[in-house]
């Protein structure tokens, strides 16, 4: 009996020694830490640390992680609710855990380049863009066509500007009967005036010119010397130079005997001086001329200039004898090579004070000029006033060279007046971009 008591005890203290061994590497195992961890409850030789939240699982799957049969009451409270696995209509649920969105790296920027955007396009612009395209290119015909068009379906409003580019067209290529046509659908449709015909002849094909403009500083008057001194430099500068004389006011005999001259010494050096404001000028003029009274020969002489760069024939002869007759000597004579084309309209300034402006000025068909005088013109000019009232026509590859001067030029701070272009040309400026950079002051019609 005492020998199978020994036994027993030898036995119990084997079995105890296994199991305290198979206790102490249990306690080392990653099974006890997955225990541990999926009852929410930490091994007492470690801290509690965070960690993420796990996906609930199936009522089969929770039994069989803790060793249990499907049917068994898990030892745990189960979490409340239902599970994604008994809703019919749920999706199936992904075995990948990804990692949470991290929107730190985006960067919201109010223009997305790679994107383009659909911009909506003015149907006049278009138009006028393609039609001044066209014209610059000297396609005429595509270009009556599509104007033409643009009349019959813009009636009013904006549209107006397509007409007055048709008016353009017809004028600068001598299509009298089609624009008298056009200017009475224009009346009834704008219930204004249409634009007055000018005859002008189609320019032949020349390089951009560049002729000096002044306007005349002061009075004509004896004792304005800085008006004639500032005129006088201005014609050393400039073989072609026109002189402005819209802005007078008051003139006096030895005013015009300065002026005369001018005119006299310019011939002689082979120099040209333009007159503009001839209308004006003769206006002034008038009062001092009186027939009989030997007084103010100069402005007798001035009058006669006037009327022989006017072309007016009949009033320059009724001048002469009338001059003759009050002063005892012959008159000048009538030189028909002398008269003048119709004069531009006067200068437009945008300086307050009227002070002598020189205009860089580009007559006739401009084609791949490169406007090589053009900086140095800018450089000591402000503002620099482009003169475009007798440009027939320039190219793309000309404005193009425009634009690439005139963008430096702003940059200095200067300013920058493109003067009386027709409306044709102005659409030009308009696609090439020197609106953004310059002044446009349209030709009035």
């Amino acid at each position: 009996m005492n020998g199978l008591r020994k036994e027993i005890a030898v036995c119990w203290t084997m079995c105890y020694k296994v199991n305290s061994s198979r206790i102490h590497e249990f306690n080392r195992s990653p099974s006890r830490q997955m225990v541990f961890s999926f009852f929410k409850k930490q091994p007492p030789e470690k801290k509690m640390v965070a960690r993420p939240a796990a996906a609930p699982r199936a009522r089969d799957e929770r039994g069989e992680a803790l060793g249990q049969a499907p049917d068994d009451k898990p030892a745990a409270a189960a979490p409340v609710g239902l599970l994604r696995a008994d809703l019919p209509f749920a999706t199936p649920v992904s075995k990948i855990e990804g990692q949470p969105l991290d929107l730190s790296e985006f960067v919201f920027s109010e223009h997305a380049h790679d994107i383009p955007i659909e911009v909506e396009i003015d149907p006049v612009d278009a138009e006028a863009e393609e039609a001044a395209m066209l014209f610059a290119n000297g396609q005429d015909s595509a270009v009556r066509s599509l104007l033409e068009n643009s009349t019959r379906s813009y009636r009013s409003g904006p549209g107006e500007r397509l007409w007055l580019m048709l008016f353009d067209l017809f004028r600068l290529t001598g299509q009298k009967a089609p624009f008298e046509a056009l200017g009475i659908d224009y009346a009834q449709s704008f219930e204004k005036s249409p634009p007055g015909w000018r005859d002008t002849a189609v320019a032949a094909p020349v390089h951009a010119k560049v002729v000096g403009s002044v306007l005349f500083k002061g009075e004509l008057t004896g004792d304005n010397d800085a008006g004639f001194t500032a005129v006088r430099q201005a014609l050393a500068r400039n073989p072609r130079l026109r002189l402005d004389l819209s802005k007078l006011r008051r003139l006096d005999a030895a005013g015009c005997q300065w002026l005369l001259d001018l005119l006299q010494q310019a011939h002689k050096d082979r120099r040209e001086i333009e007159l503009l404001g001839r209308d004006h000028l003769a206006a002034l003029l008038d009062p001092l001329i009186m027939p009989g009274r030997t007084e103010n020969q100069a402005c007798w002489l001035l009058k006669l200039e006037v009327c022989q760069l006017r072309g007016q024939l009949e009033a320059f002869e009724d001048l002469a004898v009338n001059y003759a007759v009050t002063f005892e000597i012959s008159p000048p004579s009538w030189e028909p090579r002398r008269v003048m084309e119709a004069e531009p309209p006067p200068l437009v300034l945008a300086v307050a004070d009227q002070l002598v402006t020189e205009a860089y000025v580009i007559k006739g068909d401009v084609k791949a000029s490169r406007f090589t005088d053009l900086p140095a013109y800018a450089e000591a000019n402000d503002p620099v006033l482009i003169d475009c009232a007798a440009v027939t026509r320039m190219d793309f590859l000309s404005a193009g060279a425009l634009l690439n001067i005139l963008t430096m030029v702003k940059r200095k701070g200067r300013q920058i007046i493109f003067r009386h272009p027709h409306y044709l040309l102005a659409e030009l400026f308009r696609v090439v971009g020197l609106k953004a950079v310059a002044e446009i002051v349209l030709a009035r019609n």
